[in-house]
């Protein structure tokens, strides 16, 4: 084959020496528009697993990277007046510079072509002009060949919050640091790492309205570049920064990053002589991840490799590219995926900046969810140890930090993960963060809770969780989404549930919840077994909403639009529901305004279209579910908690925004709201949500270090070690679990045993089996150790 590489970074000059590796008998060409042995940047950053690739790939370049890099296993982070280390993350860094030149010798080693000083203006012609059966396109960030082929590529370019600038210093650092400055105008944020010897890279970070109220917009680049280094001078020893963009002038060399997705990575052409040549994206032209998680050479290097590889695997060009791209774009999507997350965090610096140092290092070190709780425990069972005794002790005000830290030093105060410390909603304690999430079991009858509920509902709490919540059960018979769903709407109702409460209090240590609501325009269907939203053959009954829209549209029922009068009625309806749910005895009591229920159908702009005083702006939209809650905590005993579910992202244009979520949080705390459980979509049919694991923990972490108010994280969380990461980075004070509970009622008590955790008590009925699954994961876990 004829291959040109359009591009002589990493990504081009590794594919280049790779597959001319693979098959020497292939003229191989890398076009570059710098001069030979020039380039432009600091340090680069890769872990050690990227190095061990390296060596499977080609050993003498990864050989002669390893005698050029400088590695690392520490991480520091400085914050206010503390520093913390944590230990064994294994990185190495290697001048860009350095790396470009091993990798360019070993292309000429190998026998590749290397242009340069040639800027490519048409591909096309370049492609004539070297025959080439194969184009590579890794001409970087802005590539040109992306834009020209945009409608096969499908690039989607999404520019990022902060500005930052990647410049150098000779002050060294033993460790890869992270600082952070608080100032007037907001948060500075430091990435610094040793390189070579007697050079580092120095990045800083700022929001853009940061950026822009310093002034350092019109400032010059030397006086953007002093203002930095007064901001950081505490670790910069009196060294200076240095910059090596002096052909940029002002603050051009701040940048915004911009995210790349295609859509496609693979374009085919048919060139002016006729032959038909496939142009295939790599490195940045195809995809971006933030520096802040160091894998922008990785990526690129990977996907050199796996082009190579899949050359090996394939008998020609077409099957090759197609393999390449389905193999990648899979891996590449991972790492954005977390550099997504990782983004976020630093772009929300000021939202963590107010965790104790220990949880806001925690926080950090897990932003992109790469690294949970027990793989930080591999990094550094040491740090992890301090770090949960530490957090066994956040029963103390957080006012009184300094005491919390003291009594974390207390070598007698044992060390418990954070899934299994307490938590407390008023007067009721929880004797840890799991939740049996309230799941629809359409097995009543008239409303009323009878063998299987008592069963379902006290096996959960013989199981371990701290909280068992009920489904959502309704305050009046019309208020029901099935014939088949619970009510409190009578004594009979009331006397039943009384039943299964005082059962679960005599029975186990586990608080027991219920959830309220009212179905709305999604009622009057059939159970999810015989139809999932599907309205029932006969015997509906008249459905209400905010305004007359069916759920599916010529499907479901058209609800009437409530009126004053109506809204009166609901709200009664909750009332006497809150005053029997209190008379059954339950500790905790959850207002249903998500998934397009009835309050919930108020709030989104999706199915409210009113024009009156319950209409148009959120607050106008917030006001009637407000004045349901306000009634409830009015008769709702004081010392109890009363938490509302809210849908935090409607996942369609137009709706509710986790912004938005933000906003409604805000007013429920305001009214009184103990606790924010977030969930999300289900409001409309034409949702389109971005499933993942724990893919709406996010908006629990923004409401609860935004707004101040306790939140539970709910959807996709089916592991103890993701509980322990979210609770203990403060994303979430309570985890939800569904379907995993559904699977295995004592599913708290199988994932504590898994991760090696005794300290528990079970019931003493089922005591007997307690050592024997905590020593069959012991073997388990001796036989993955080998």
């Amino acid at each position: 084959m004829n291959i040109v590489c359009i591009g002589g970074g990493p990504a081009g000059l590794y594919a280049g020496l790779l597959l001319k590796k693979r098959n020497p008998q292939d003229r191989v060409v890398v076009i570059e528009r710098n001069r030979p042995f020039d380039t432009f940047g600091w340090g680069v950053v890769f872990s050690d697993a990227t190095l061990e690739n390296l060596k499977k790939a080609d050993l003498p370049t990864a050989e002669q990277i390893i005698r050029q890099f400088n590695h690392w296993d520490d991480i520091d982070i400085h914050i206010g007046q503390t520093t913390i280390r944590s230990g064994g993350h294994g990185f190495i860094g290697i001048g860009r510079k350095k790396m470009l030149n091993i990798l360019q010798q070993r292309c000429l080693d190998l026998g590749v072509e290397l242009v340069f000083e040639t800027v490519v203006e048409d591909d096309q012609a370049l492609a004539v002009d070297y025959d080439a059966d194969l184009v590579i396109a890794s001409d970087g960030i802005n590539s040109r060949i992306r834009t020209r082929y945009a409608d096969t590529f499908r690039p989607d370019i999404d520019t990022r919050r902060c500005r930052f600038v990647w410049l150098g210093t000779q002050k060294t650092f033993d460790a890869f640091t992270f600082a952070f400055v608080n100032t007037e105008h907001g948060w500075f944020q430091a990435h610094a790492y040793q390189y070579e010897e007697g050079m580092s890279t120095f990045i800083v970070e700022t929001r853009d309205e940061t950026w822009r109220a310093a002034g350092i917009d019109s400032m010059s680049q030397e006086d953007g570049i002093a203002y930095c280094e007064k901001l950081f001078a505490p670790w910069l020893d009196g060294h200076k920064l240095l910059s090596n963009a002096k052909h940029l002038r002002g603050s051009a060399i701040w940048i915004q990053f911009p995210r790349v997705i295609c859509g496609q990575w693979v374009h085919k052409q048919t060139l002016p002589n006729g032959k038909t040549v496939p142009v295939v994206l790599m490195g940045d032209a195809a995809h971006t991840a933030h520096f802040s998680i160091g894998s922008g050479t990785k990526l690129a290097l990977e996907d050199a490799i796996e082009l190579a590889g899949s050359f090996q695997t394939c008998s020609d060009i077409d099957a090759a590219l197609t393999h390449y791209e389905a193999l990648r774009s899979v891996e590449v999507l991972k790492i954005q995926n977390a550099a997504r997350n990782s983004t976020e965090w630093f772009e929300n610096v000021k939202r963590y900046s107010k965790l104790a140092p220990e949880q806001f290092a925690y926080s950090l070190l897990t932003r992109s969810q790469r690294i949970s709780h027990e793989n930080l425990r591999l990094r550094d069972s040491q740090w992890m140890h301090h770090f949960e005794r530490w957090f066994s002790v956040q029963g103390t005000p957080a006012s009184q930090p300094d005491t919390v830290t003291a009594m974390a030093a207390d070598s007698d105060i044992a060390a418990i993960p954070p899934m299994w410390t307490p938590f407390s909603l008023r007067s009721v304690v929880l004797k840890n963060r799991i939740v049996v999430s309230p799941m629809a079991m359409y097995s009543c009858t008239d409303g009323v809770p009878g063998d299987f509920h008592f069963q379902h509902l006290l096996a959960r709490a013989l199981g371990g969780a701290g909280l068992v919540m009920v489904e959502m059960t309704c305050v009046s018979p019309q208020a029901r989404i099935t014939p088949y769903c619970p009510g409190l709407w009578n004594q009979t109702q009331m006397q039943a549930w009384q039943h299964i409460v005082q059962a679960v209090h005599t029975q186990s240590d586990a608080k027991i919840g219920i959830q309220l609501g009212h179905a709305g325009r999604k009622g009057s269907t059939k159970a999810a077994w015989d139809g999932i939203d599907m309205p029932l053959e006969s015997g509906n009954w008249p459905l209400v909403s905010a305004s007359p829209l069916p759920y599916l549209p010529d499907v479901s029922q058209t609800p009437t639009a409530l009126d004053p009068s109506g809204m009166q009625q609901i709200t009664d309806e909750f009332v006497q529901a809150t005053k029997r749910a209190a008379q059954a005895g339950f500790d905790v009591l959850e207002l249903h305004c998500a998934h397009g229920y009835l309050l919930s159908c108020f709030i989104s702009p999706l199915t409210n279209q009113r024009s009156d005083a319950y209409g148009g702006v959120l607050e106008n939209r917030l006001r009637f579910p407000l004045e349901v809650f306000a009634a409830m905590r009015a008769v709702w005993p004081e010392d109890r908690p009363l938490n509302v579910r809210i849908s935090a992202s409607d996942w369609v244009e137009g709706g509710i925004t986790p912004d938005d979520a933000v906003l409604i949080a805000r007013a429920f705390k305001a009214a009184g709201a103990d606790l924010i459980d977030c969930s999300s979509g289900q409001v409309s049919p034409d949702q389109k949500p971005v499933y993942g694991r724990m893919y709406q923990t996010p908006f629990a972490d923004e409401i609860r270090n935004q707004e101040g108010i306790a939140t539970m994280a709910v959807g996709a969380i089916t592991e103890a070690d993701q509980v322990n990461s979210i609770i203990a980075s403060g994303r979430a004070d309570l985890c939800a679990i569904g379907r995993p509970h559904l699977a295995n009622p004592a599913w708290t008590l199988s994932e504590t045993a898994k991760i090696g955790y005794t300290q528990v008590n079970w019931p003493r009925q089922y005591s007997a089996g307690k050592r024997q699954i905590e020593t069959l994961f012991e073997r388990a876990q001796s036989m993955q150790n080998g």
